[in-house]
């Protein structure tokens, strides 16, 4: 089950096995840097049906660091495109790419440099938000969203998703979760807005549902369109299940085609249960009710668990990210348990 085609729209998945995107820390002025390339083309080849590249900023305020890789001016589409070219040329797989804002989560050193550390005040800039409210003790207060910036960056998601088309990007991801700026809306720990942006469910979903219209208004309907959302924030008093299952409905009335489900992030280090595919279980029933096409990632590290979690209609595919980093051949050694032939390169075949 695991290996057979997902086709959604006119995009034709090989399997249903994912790499999720992963910050990287590495651009160059918000461009791919020679990293990116050996990176991307690393994990084109360990047989996953696609790649999503990591979350890419809107704005020059939406980074995390200043290496965060940008998707905002025509520069950062040249190299972007030529990025995908090389991949492309390479690898017979599809490719994605998850757009977002930081908002107060921004202004941050690297995670290797200090980790959940925000920048000295001299190489900082102003982070905005839904409420004038810290991301944690020792981090600056963030300004509180006017509804003409809120209007200006519901625009700044759909220029980005306009260049992603014309880069060739076969998925565009919207990032609503691990506290960007779109789960600090949504959620009640970090919006206590008063206005039509804030308060009810129908209010802190407002500013989401808003990109989603825009974006879907530009995103080519053959192509793939999906969601990264929150299932619960794991705090009380703050997202729920619930929350996520509303959301789900509302993207599936928009015309979004998949949500992926994470968990926690709108608070730093927030205490989570982690086990073996830990999300996989609320993934299911947020599937159930939204009727969703819909995928989680979170510690699905063993062969069986992800082989079950398909056969058993749980989700509709797995998204991986540190388990194929640490053993890249992960998926191809699945492939031969399961008789997968010709996914596996033949100079790899007396090996693995």
């Amino acid at each position: 089950m695991i290996f057979q085609n997902l086709k959604i729209n006119s995009i034709k998945l090989k399997n249903r096995i994912v790499v999720s995107p992963m910050c990287q820390y590495s651009s160059q002025n918000g461009s791919p840097s020679n990293w990116h390339y050996q990176h991307l083309e690393h994990l084109s080849s360990t047989g996953a049906s696609m790649v999503l590249l990591e979350s890419t900023a809107v704005d020059r305020l939406g980074k995390i660091s200043d290496a965060d890789m940008c998707l905002y001016n025509d520069t950062h589409e040249k190299n972007l495109k030529k990025l995908i070219k090389f991949l492309k040329s390479k690898n017979d797989i599809k490719y994605g790419i998850q757009i977002s804002h930081s908002g107060r989560k921004g202004s941050s050193y690297a995670p290797w440099i200090k980790h959940n550390t925000p920048l000295p005040k001299k190489k900082s800039w102003k982070t905005i938000s839904a409420s004038s409210i810290s991301r944690d003790k020792g981090w600056p207060k963030p300004t509180a969203m006017s509804k003409l910036q809120i209007k200006k960056v519901v625009q700044k998601f759909r220029n980005s998703a306009i260049r992603a088309n014309r880069i060739k990007f076969d998925c565009l991801e919207i990032h609503m979760a691990h506290g960007y700026l779109l789960h600090q809306f949504f959620s009640p720990i970090s919006n206590k807005r008063i206005d039509e942006y804030g308060g009810s469910l129908l209010n802190r979903s407002r500013f989401l549902n808003e990109i989603a219209q825009e974006v879907r208004k530009v995103w080519p309907r053959h192509k793939i369109l999906g969601a990264r959302i929150t299932g619960t924030d794991h705090l009380k008093n703050g997202l729920s299940i619930n929350d996520a299952i509303a959301l789900s409905k509302d993207l599936k009335r928009i015309g979004f085609d998949y949500v992926s489900i994470s968990s926690g992030g709108i608070l730093p280090l927030t205490k989570m249960k982690q086990k073996e595919a830990f999300r996989v279980d609320m993934a299911k029933k947020i599937k159930k009710k939204s009727k969703m096409i819909t995928t989680t990632s979170g510690m699905i590290t063993k062969h069986d668990v992800s082989e079950n979690i398909i056969k058993n209609k749980k989700i509709d595919f797995i998204t991986i990210a540190r388990i194929i980093v640490k053993n890249p051949r992960w998926i191809l050694e699945l492939a031969k348990k399961n008789k997968i032939k010709n996914l596996i390169p033949n100079q790899y075949k007396r090996i693995i």
